[in-house]
């Protein structure tokens, strides 16, 4: 059912309201590439609908196409006349605006009501005097969505809204949408925000488009079930084109007719079988591995540090043992990246003592990645322009696997930096990072631009790595599912150590407050339900998980399949050799029939074992990988 904004009095009117925007069937070619093969998508009047795919599946293309940025190559578009749209784009562009209400009030034509700037400027922390040109990524982001809300427009496209966002803002953002009455169209990487806004979700998948008529909260389940019986199908479709080459080889020969007709639909379930697109795969991460840091990281007593009379950091003080996950959360202006660069040695501190282990070899992932030249070809990126082989840690590897393994195709290899989407730029960086050895993880934002398969793998090796990680994150999911402690600013230089992630935190700082934790629909539930596979604070590596396999029962009958398959065939080809005697049915009409009554019920009963057995052999397969 259809969440409607409080105060709507009609329900049933709005249920039956036509759409506002209609896409049908769009096709779009990058070059030679098809990028939509019939994709579609229809808003209705107060939808909230999420678009989420992977990287380069064209989530951003299709929310431009369907804000009238982008033509198709072929299909129909009908936007409801009068209707008014607003587009949050992922990278906004001050340049040219002497101020930021410049640059607001530039996007608010046709508005009359601009009572809302106000509200907004002093609510995001800005104000309408500041100079464009100085501004970092989250100020330009914060002064984009107060130019897109203040419209109040009819449909409000959102591409990346939480990118460069703090926590605070983040909640706040989310506690306006939550009351928008416009349609609201969605493009996140973060789980937390689209769980607690959606009401839809479009997966937009190898040129197509299916729609989900619930939220992302139910997305990733629903998407796991509809793969794996695409590829349970592709299994049963090879099996019946093997038994169809098998009859028109060695089959009864039958009336010319209907030989014909098998070979052609042979011909046509090859065509199917090899015009097939499966999923794209996972990223194949490759991490060169370091020697063995001491078992104390890093050791920080009664630490204080101060910037132009401002106290950033007040009698702090941390102990982080080898193979522990630390979080660090706060406002954006707090002294995040400060306290890191203190604890790594980088920045002195005004008062206190820093000491670092033994060993260490510390990678670091800054938020604002590496400076690469846009015009730099990928290739060229992944070797530093050496040549066409990669060097990670102590081995080699070709460029052309390197870049497989990070899911670019080989045609790529040319393609200056600036050509690629924002998701593939960030994997770029994380590629060339991971070459280099270490067992000490420095990730700043590292959630930035990447789609949540890419965000899964990163997971895992977060928990994989043998190493100590610290983590800078303004994504609450991605903190419950990697940190084991968290350091959160609670105001005035003062930095708290939590243990856990990001809702064990509200937890515990709802206790301390003596009030209950605020109700989070996805995250508390999440929270409780996923088992955290962080190495210890002690150091030691988490043990590994033992390997999934089939029950005792499955598996016996997976290895007594076979034998009654070949059972069955065996009489299947009995009963034909008889039914294929010239003078049978003229001397035995009745055995006849009955020969002919039991083929057709054994290969019935091999259809019934085939499809058993491939549904073992996926399952199998899939606990496997």
């Amino acid at each position: 059912m259809l969440r409607l904004p409080s105060g709507t009095r009609d329900h049933e009117s709005l249920l039956m309201a036509p759409p506002l925007l209609t896409l049908s069937d769009i096709h779009l070619n990058f070059g030679t590439t098809p990028l939509f093969e019939g994709v579609n998508m229809t808003i209705y009047p107060h939808e909230r609908l999420c678009l989420v795919g992977r990287n380069g599946s064209g989530k951003s293309t299709l929310m431009k196409m369907a804000a009238g940025l982008i033509e198709p190559d072929a299909g129909t578009s009908f936007l409801k006349p009068k209707t008014t749209i607003r587009y949050l784009v992922q990278e906004p562009d001050l340049s040219g605006f002497a101020t930021l209400m410049d640059y607001i009030e530039d996007g608010l034509v046709g508005v009359e009501d601009r009572a809302q700037i106000y509200y907004y400027l002093d609510a995001l922390g800005l104000s309408g005097e500041l100079d464009p040109a100085p501004l970092s990524g989250g100020e330009k982001r914060r002064a984009a969505i107060i130019r897109a809300l203040a419209a109040n427009p009819d449909i409000l496209f959102l591409d990346e809204p939480t990118n460069h966002l703090d926590l605070p803002a983040i909640g706040w953002l989310e506690g306006e949408l939550s009351r928008f009455r416009g349609a609201l169209v969605m493009i996140s990487h973060d789980r937390r925000f689209l769980q607690n806004l959606s009401q839809k979700t479009l997966w937009l998948d190898r040129g197509q488009s299916q729609l989900l008529e619930k939220g992302f909260s139910h997305f990733e389940s629903w998407r796991d079930e509809y793969l794996e019986q695409e590829a349970l199908d592709h299994h049963k479709l090879s099996r019946q084109i093997a038994r169809e080459q098998h009859w028109i080889v060695h089959g009864v020969s039958g009336r010319r007719k209907r030989n014909m007709r098998r070979v052609k639909e042979l011909k046509a379930l090859r065509e199917s079988y090899s015009s097939h697109r499966g999923p794209q795969g996972r990223a194949d991460v490759t991490i060169a591995k370091a020697a063995r840091s001491g078992k104390h990281v890093l050791r920080a007593e009664h630490v204080s540090k101060s910037f132009d009379g401002r106290v950033l950091i007040k009698d702090f003080s941390l102990k982080l043992a080898r193979g522990e996950r630390l979080g660090i959360v706060g406002p954006n202006g707090s002294g995040k990246t400060t306290l890191l660069k203190i604890l790594l040695g980088q920045t002195p501190a005004d008062a206190g003592d820093i000491e670092t282990g033994v060993g260490l070899e510390t990678l670091i992932l800054e938020q604002t990645r590496e400076s690469l030249d846009p015009d730099m070809g990928l290739a060229d990126a992944l070797t530093d322009g050496r040549g066409d082989t990669v060097i990670i840690g102590d081995t080699q590897k070709h460029v052309a696997r390197y870049m497989k393994d990070y899911l670019f195709a080989p045609e790529q290899a040319r393609t200056p930096l600036r050509a690629l989407s924002g998701g593939e730029r960030a994997r770029v960086q994380l590629a060339r990072a991971m070459r280099r050895p270490s067992n000490l993880w420095v990730l700043d934002e590292p959630t930035n631009d990447l789609d949540m398969e890419t965000l899964d793998l990163l997971q895992e090796k977060i928990a994989d790595y043998e190493g100590t990680v610290i983590l800078i994150s303004h994504d609450r999911d991605f903190l419950d599912r990697t940190v084991t402690r968290l350091i959160a600013y609670e105001g005035e230089g003062h930095w708290q150590i939590y243990a856990g992630g990001y809702s064990d935190m509200q937890v515990q700082k709802a206790r301390q407050d003596g009030t209950k934790p605020r109700a989070n629909s996805q995250a508390n539930s999440q929270a409780k339900s996923q088992a955290k596979i962080m190495p210890a604070a002690t150091g030691q590596a988490a043990p590994p998980k033992p390997a999934k396999k089939l029950s005792y029962k499955y598996q016996y009958r997976l290895e007594t399949l076979p034998v009654e398959i070949e059972k069955i065939e065996a009489e299947i080809k009995a009963c034909e050799t008889r039914l294929a005697e010239p003078d049978l049915f003229s001397k035995n009409p009745e055995d006849f029939a009955k020969i002919a009554k039991a083929l057709e019920t054994a290969r019935a009963h091999l259809d019934t074992l085939e499809t058993e057995w491939l549904e073992l052999e996926a399952l199998k397969e899939g606990l496997q990988s």
